[in-house]
């Protein structure tokens, strides 16, 4: 089963260096690795100095993925990329791993990464057993790899009307996304050759991503969430094919879910609310670029739950 244990903060300073050491530790033992317990606080040590370096308090560690291979996450409070390790700072003795750099992760891990993560950043690693033959190629997300000017610009748009959507479900909606968009791009790079489609996957949620995003997660939401409103209206411009782009969409999503329920990716599978969600404004996509009218999520909502209850 795959594994999301909470985030848990880290003191300031070099006691959260060895606060995060005994963490990674304690959760080899935990999971019945000891063997991977060496490597994991080499590779812990290299990244959580980066973050008290280079980064910005608060920073957490997190423990993903599955008891093969279990993935550890630090993140931190500031969005730019991980830098190796330097300077002059008076803590640095008690940091020890400071002036190996991030290949000491990359000779310790199966795998290993970083990505923008909101407001912050996310450095990730896969601990391995023994150090592999070649060190591991860090994949980097988020930086320079999804523009957000669409991809429709100067072609002819319609607009698409999205009534009474409910804050809670796209929230979630646009969470689960990013963390899908996350691993497809994980599995093309680490395993294209065993899972080929998974390019394809990755490559047409990232299009859809950076041409909608910023438009389901706009200000409008934004606000809803800070004032605690429960549904909004949401106006979204689309090009003349949405109707095939958002049909697509729902065939995808459908074998990411299976990807998931293999434990082929680390995120969950969508739930019952996020699937009747998503029919329902994708569906609002298809219906709208066809020329019907708009139907709130609450209209189809009642619908449904009608049908499923007599």
């Amino acid at each position: 089963m795959p594994l999301n244990r909470p985030a848990e903060p880290l003191a300031p300073g070099p006691r959260g260096a060895s606060q995060a050491r005994r963490w990674v530790a304690s959760a080899c033992v935990e999971l019945g690795r000891d063997d991977l317990r060496e490597n994991a606080e080499l590779a812990m040590s290299e990244v959580v100095t980066n973050a008290i370096l280079h980064g910005k308090d608060p920073i957490t560690v997190r423990l993903r993925g599955t008891r093969e291979h279990p993935r550890v996450e630090v993140r931190d409070a500031s969005p730019d990329p991980p830098g190796l390790t330097a300077g002059d700072v008076d803590f640095l003795d008690d940091l020890p791993t400071f002036g190996r750099g991030l290949a000491i992760v990359a000779s310790f891990s199966e795998a290993w990464g970083a990505e923008r993560d909101g407001d912050g950043k996310l450095v990730w690693f896969v601990p391995t057993a023994t150090a592999p033959d070649q060190p591991a190629v860090g994949v980097f997300l988020g930086w320079d790899d999804e523009p957000e000017e669409s991809s429709f610009d100067g072609e002819e748009t319609i607009t698409i009307h999205l009534r009474d959507v409910p804050v809670k479900l796209m929230e979630g909606m646009l969470a689960h996304g990013a963390e899908l968009r996350r691993e497809l791009r994980l599995l093309a790079v680490a395993h294209q050759d065993t899972y080929p489609v998974a390019s394809d996957l990755s490559a047409y949620f990232s299009a859809l991503a950076r041409d909608f995003r910023w438009q389901f997660g706009g200000e409008v939401l934004m606000n809803a969430m800070e004032h605690g409103v429960s549904a909004i209206d949401i106006d979204v411009i689309a090009p003349l094919d949405a109707a095939e782009r958002f049909s697509r969409l729902v065939e995808l999503y459908d074998l990411a879910d299976a990807f998931c329920r293999n434990e082929r990716l680390l995120t969950l599978a969508r739930t019952s609310d996020q699937v009747e969600f998503q029919a329902w404004l994708f569906g609002e996509f298809v219906r709208q670029a066809s020329g019907d009218d708009p139907t709130s999520w609450s209209t189809s909502h009642l619908a449904t739950m009608s049908r499923a209850h007599p």
